[in-house]
């Protein structure tokens, strides 16, 4: 059997309706066309990765919730759900992760649960793919502790663009403190019309910050109503509508981020 060692990647930003979600689902989509094993771990309470793939989720299944709550019973594995599509598998979310953060608050080595329950997992994919919630918690203090790498998603909106110097921040606090090997796998900006001026000066700003530069990508996600629709349809827009701008710009960022390491 062949042995992976996943590239475990955060989509995170403070700042939510920037797309995160959209990235997640349609970025693990596109790399499962591209013949990598891709494992979605929806941390988000409200559970939009989960629906996003079409998984409707039974109240007695085991989800996220189970395994950071309970501490390694049950294993993930047992967590692990198929999707529609081959070598796209999830973990998915339940509203009680919303309880969550309170359940944990004196547990010991609370920052780590998400790391330890998914170690297991981490040699059976290519990619990890992390949902976060759009707020700053101990969810995704855990997200940034089992992460290799954060992918930042940033509408061309100016409280996008505002939302990264805090993000950013967070990220170095939990390098610093926690996870030493957290790296940022780049900013891409998504939810772009560049026949509007504020796109424009936001992709401006971000080429301008020296902070920011170097990690934007080449490719950035347009504005395009396919990918709502196919959110809403419960299938990624690489499979909706494949010849779609949203469906184009995924998989073009897809293969940007699989150069990074020849995958």
């Amino acid at each position: 059997m062949v042995q992976h060692k996943a590239r475990a990647i955060a989509v995170a930003n403070e700042k939510g309706g920037v797309g995160k979600t959209a990235t997640v689902i349609n970025l693990a989509a596109a790399f499962s066309q591209a013949d990598q094993s891709v494992l979605v771990v929806d941390m988000d309470p409200q559970a939009n990765a989960t629906k996003g793939l079409g998984v409707a989720l039974d109240d007695n299944a085991l989800s996220v919730y189970d395994l950071i709550v309970d501490n390694g019973s049950p294993p993930a594995a047992g967590a692990v759900v198929p999707t529609a599509w081959d070598r796209l598998h999830l973990i998915p979310a339940h509203v009680d992760l919303s309880g969550a953060e309170v359940e944990l608050v004196d547990a010991e080595g609370r920052e780590n649960r998400l790391k330890e329950a998914l170690a297991p997992l981490f040699d059976a994919y290519d990619f990890i793919l992390l949902d976060t919630p759009p707020s700053l918690s101990l969810l995704t203090v855990n997200v940034f502790t089992c992460a290799t790498e954060v992918l930042v998603p940033c509408q061309t909106h100016p409280y996008a663009y505002g939302a990264l110097a805090e993000l950013f921040d967070t990220i170095d606090a939990v390098r610093e403190e926690i996870n030493p090997d957290l790296a940022m796998c780049g900013i891409v900006p998504t939810i772009v019309d560049l026949r509007t001026r504020v796109a424009k000066v936001i992709l401006g700003q971000l080429k301008g910050d020296a902070r920011y530069r170097d990690l934007l990508f080449n490719t950035a996600i347009r504005s395009n109503a396919t990918i709502a629709e196919s959110v809403d349809a419960g299938k990624p827009v690489v499979f909706y509508r494949r010849s779609s701008y949203g469906a184009k710009d995924y998989k073009a960022l897809a293969e940007e981020i699989m150069a990074m390491t020849g995958a």
